[in-house]
């Protein structure tokens, strides 16, 4: 069952009897009906005032991370306007056969005396539960603001440490492209078949390498016997 549900019962009941109460006391002492409306309208007030007030110390308690309560505010927002709608629709029928209550009309008691009887309900109601909850708070220690993130809690401010700038030896240049290559190109580093295809380019390579320093001496033996022969016929 819904937690609003119950409570707009109640208060729907609590606020037809303060309405019988209030026609039959201004009956028998017509002169003083605006001091017992005034009295059992605060009365009425203050039974939801206590009621939200446990909640609201309920629910601190059940949830000490603020972020992670509650919404009262709804729940006693729908109670008061069930006890608001019901208590007028039974308070209307029963001045049908009882002209003691005070009753104008069932459009009346549907508008005017169920948006009051709601706010009467609403306003102590929010007040207490943030009563409660600073009640409550004040009671225990101070609580980290945590969040979770793949099951796993962590404090809120993980993210802002982790953006703080650290101080340190600035890598070369060369070692930060090599760096981001390892980021960027993982496989190009690690894999097997990267590093036996760079040993094959690198041996191909010393081979060329080794053919040209070769032909080269090839070149300049042939010319140093050219002159040389050239030297003896003259």
């Amino acid at each position: 069952m819904n937690m609003w549900l119950p409570r707009g019962l109640v208060l729907a009941a609590g606020m037809v009897l303060l309405r019988l109460v209030q026609g039959t006391l201004i009956n028998t002492y017509p002169t003083k009906a605006g001091v017992i409306s005034l009295v059992l309208v605060v009365l009425f007030g203050i039974g939801a005032f206590v009621w939200a007030l446990l909640d609201g110390m309920s629910d601190a308690r059940a949830n000490p991370d603020p972020d992670r309560r509650r919404d009262l505010a709804m729940r006693w927002l729908l109670a008061g306007l069930i006890a608001g709608v019901l208590s007028g629709i039974v308070v209307w029928i029963i001045s049908l056969v009882y002209r003691g209550v005070y009753a104008e009309g069932i459009v009346p008691e549907l508008s005017v005396f169920a948006a009051f009887t709601a706010l009467l309900v609403f306003l102590p109601a929010m007040l207490a539960v943030a009563v409660g909850r600073r009640m409550v708070d004040r009671t225990r220690p101070p609580q980290e603001r945590r969040r979770v993130t793949d099951g796993v809690e962590t404090d809120v401010f993980d993210a802002v440490r982790d953006d703080e700038p650290r101080t340190g030896p600035i890598p070369s240049v060369a070692a930060a492209a090599a760096g981001a290559a390892a980021v960027d190109y993982p496989e190009s580093l690690t894999s097997p078949v990267a590093l036996a295809e760079r040993e094959q380019a690198d041996d191909a390579t010393e081979r060329i390498v080794g053919q040209i320093h070769d032909e080269t001496e090839r070149i300049e033996a042939e010319i140093d016997r050219i002159q040389s022969e050239g030297d003896t016929k003259h």
